[in-house]
C-alpha cells in the first residue's frame, strides 16, 4: 500500500514543554518587575498618559549572546541618562521571515549552519532575555511563528508583527491573546490599511488552536488585546514617515473611533534599507513630534555594536549584523542623545 501520510517529512523530534523550559530558567522577581513596568509604561505612552518617546533599539536580529548582551549595557547606561524624556526598549529578535529561503532566526538556527537546534535556540533565547531583563531594560521582539510565545513571551515587554504576517489571520488571533502591547507593521506593498485592520481585529476575541504550557494542543480563546498600535515601516512605492503618511494614517485609526498611537520604523523602506538614512527619518519623526504631532509616540532603529552587515560565514565580525544594515553604537549614542535635547526644547 502506498503511503500517504507525511510524504515530505524526514524526522519528527519531540520538543521540551514551555512549562519544563521555564522550569530550567524561571523568571525572577527582578526580570518580572522589569517586563511588568516596562509593559505598564508602554501602555502609558501610547494612551498618553506618558508624554515620553517609546525607542525600541537594538540589532535587526540577535546571532551572538556575547555581544547582545555588550550591546544591553551599553543601552543600559544610555537609558539611565535619557530615561525622563525616552522609555528604551531592547529590540531582541530570534525570528526572521523570509521572501524566499535564507537564515530564519536565532531560535531556528543558534549555530547559523543549517543544524536547526530549535531545542538549545529556545534555551539560548530564555536565558537572554532574563539576563538583559535583569540588568532593568526591557525587551521588544517579533512574534512570527505562533508555538514560541508560549516559551518567551513572559519576559517581552512590547511585540511586533511583522509586515509580511500583519495580514495573516492566524497573527491577529496571536496578537489578541498576547499580554504586552503589539504594533502592527505596514505591509510591505505600503498599504497601511492592512495594519489597521489587523489592528482592528486583534483588539476583539477570538478562538483559535495552539499549544498550553505542557505543550498540548488546545484550543485558546483570547479576550482581545486593547493596547495594539501601527508602525510606519514604509513599503514598495517608498517611505510613510512624511507628514502627509502619518495624516492619512491618523484619519484611518480614528474612523474607528480610536485614538491613534504611532511608532516609525526609521530602518527598512522607511530608509531604502540603508543604515546612513536612519538619521534622516528620526530628524523628521522629531520634527513633527516637537510641532505637536502627538500620534507619533515612539521610534525604532536599527543598531549594532559595528555599522554595516555582513555574509554568515566561519570568520564572522563580532557586534556586526548578519541580516539587514545597523548603526553602529557610537551613532546610536548621538541619535539618542541629540533626540533628547529636541525632545526637551
Amino acid at each position: 500500500m502506498k503511503k500517504i501520510n507525511d510524504l515530505h517529512i524526514t524526522e519528527t523530534k519531540p520538543l521540551i514543554s514551555p512549562k519544563e523550559l521555564k522550569k530550567q530558567f524561571p523568571l525572577t522577581n527582578k526580570s518580572k518587575n522589569t517586563v511588568v513596568e516596562g509593559r505598564e509604561q508602554i501602555i502609558d505612552i501610547l494612551n498618553k498618559k506618558d508624554r515620553r518617546l517609546i525607542v525600541i533599539t537594538g540589532p535587526c536580529s540577535i546571532h551572538n549572546i556575547e555581544s547582545a548582551i555588550e550591546y544591553a549595557q551599553k543601552l543600559n547606561k544610555l537609558r539611565m541618562r535619557i530615561q525622563d524624556r525616552m522609555f528604551i526598549v531592547m529590540r531582541v529578535y530570534f525570528e526572521k521571515p523570509r521572501t524566499t529561503i535564507g537564515w530564519k532566526g536565532f531560535i531556528t538556527d543558534p549555530y547559523l549552519n543549517g543544524t536547526y537546534d530549535i531545542a538549545t535556540g529556545l534555551r539560548l533565547a530564555r536565558k537572554l532575555l532574563l539576563d538583559i531583563t535583569a540588568l532593568g531594560i526591557p525587551c521588544g521582539s517579533e512574534m512570527l511563528d505562533p508555538v514560541i510565545p508560549q516559551y518567551i513571551a513572559d519576559i517581552i515587554s512590547w511585540a511586533a508583527i511583522g509586515a509580511r504576517t500583519t495580514e495573516s489571520q492566524t497573527h491577529r488571533e496571536l496578537a489578541s491573546g498576547l499580554s504586552m502591547p503589539v504594533g502592527f507593521k505596514n505591509a510591505t506593498s505600503g498599504n497601511i490599511k492592512t495594519a489597521v485592520n489587523a489592528m482592528e481585529s486583534s483588539m476583539h476575541p477570538h478562538s483559535f488552536i495552539g499549544i498550553d504550557k505542557e505543550g498540548k494542543t488546545s484550543i485558546l480563546k483570547t479576550s482581545g488585546n486593547i493596547n495594539s498600535h501601527i508602525i510606519l515601516r514604509g513599503g514598495q512605492t517608498g517611505p510613510n514617515y512624511y507628514e502627509e503618511n502619518i495624516e492619512e494614517t491618523e484619519a484611518i485609526i480614528s474612523n474607528l473611533g480610536i485614538s491613534p498611537s504611532i511608532i516609525v520604523d526609521c530602518s527598512h523602506a522607511n530608509s531604502g534599507k540603508k543604515f546612513k538614512k536612519q538619521k534622516r527619518v528620526l530628524r523628521s519623526l522629531l520634527d513633527q513630534k516637537i510641532r505637536g504631532r502627538d500620534s507619533i509616540v515612539g521610534f525604532m532603529l536599527e543598531s549594532n555594536l559595528k555599522e554595516g552587515c555582513q555574509k554568515i560565514s566561519d570568520s564572522l565580525e563580532y557586534g556586526k549584523s548578519i541580516t539587514d544594515e545597523c548603526i553602529s553604537w557610537e551613532e546610536t549614542e548621538e541619535l539618542l542623545l541629540y533626540s533628547y535635547e529636541m525632545l526637551g526644547k
